[in-house]
């Protein structure tokens, strides 16, 4: 008895520890990872392409456009997914692996910053903007608001997110510009942990794509400057480049991609996959 318990034991064992083809390196599979601002944009894609090509296997993680980057560079996923462009250290480290990142302009998309509904302030502008998520401002009231401290919500410094933000909001692109986000802000790990503690905190601000806006939240509406017209994250606003937080959405790989990697790239390009980009609440780069 003894023995026949450890036999179906060592077969559950067995059966628990076979891989998944999307990780026994079958040539149907493809990993990608990155983005958190686009894993439900490629999940989208994902679900339409599989309906086409039922025999695919497609696992998609996110962690942030900076994770992408160091699978693709270390060989461990197909795509990278990222909110940013790919910087110059990361192009010479993948150099240095033999990797040739290519770039692949999937969709636009617009940052969104967003407070608690119940909040009066509806615009601001890109000074406005830094001072309160540099620490410089700290009080609603500084901003035609009500008397209460301001909640900063950041997303993580892995995120490509975090880096957009900061280099075209916080630093207004200067490449001298060393302003950094406020030591008081809350670095959340994802835009929906975002997202969810603005429904919850009145005080909050925080920022993250304008795909994950909801019911519960109120986007601000943003100025270049005092003497601009303050515009919201609309796909229109976007589009026509009025909107003054909006950016591309890319995909990399390591230089031209094998037969199945391109037949997804090519689905996410094709009319059926900018579709979705829309009905996700992305803005598709072709018509």
């Amino acid at each position: 008895m003894k023995k026949r318990t450890m036999l179906v034991l060592a077969a559950v064992c067995l059966v628990a520890w076979v891989p998944s083809p999307v990780l026994a390196g079958d040539p149907r599979s493809i990993q990608i990872k990155g983005s958190d601002t686009m894993v439900n944009l490629v999940q989208a894609w994902v679900e339409g392409f599989m309906k086409e090509n039922p025999d695919s296997f497609i696992s998609v993680t996110g962690g942030g456009s900076g994770t992408g980057f160091a699978a693709l560079i270390s060989r461990t996923c197909d795509i990278a997914a990222s909110s940013r462009d790919i910087t110059a250290k990361e192009v010479e480290f993948a150099a240095k692996k033999g990797v040739r990142p290519k770039e692949f302009r999937v969709a636009l998309d617009g940052l969104a910053v967003v407070v608690h509904p119940s909040n009066p302030v509806s615009r601001l502008t890109l000074d406005e903007l830094a001072g309160i998520f540099t620490g410089r401002t700290t009080n609603w009231k500084e901003v035609g608001g009500r008397d209460s401290g301001i909640v900063v919500l950041s997303r993580e410094v892995n995120s490509g997110t975090h880096v957009y933000f900061k280099e075209h909001v916080l630093r207004k692109q200067d490449p001298k510009s060393r302003e950094e986000f406020s030591p008081e802000a809350l670095l959340l790990s994802s835009s929906q942990a975002i997202a969810d503690e603005v429904i919850q905190n009145p005080s909050a601000i925080g920022y993250f794509g304008m795909g994950y806006i909801g019911k519960n939240h109120a986007a601000l509406s943003i100025a270049k400057d005092a003497a601009s017209e303050a515009v919201g994250p609309t796909i229109d606003n976007v589009v026509s480049g009025r909107y003054p937080i909006s950016r591309p959405l890319f995909m990399f790989t390591d230089a031209e991609p094998r037969r199945e990697v391109r037949s997804f790239l090519d689905f996410a390009l094709s009319a059926e996959g900018q579709a979705i980009v829309s009905q996700v609440d992305f803005v598709p780069v072709k018509k």
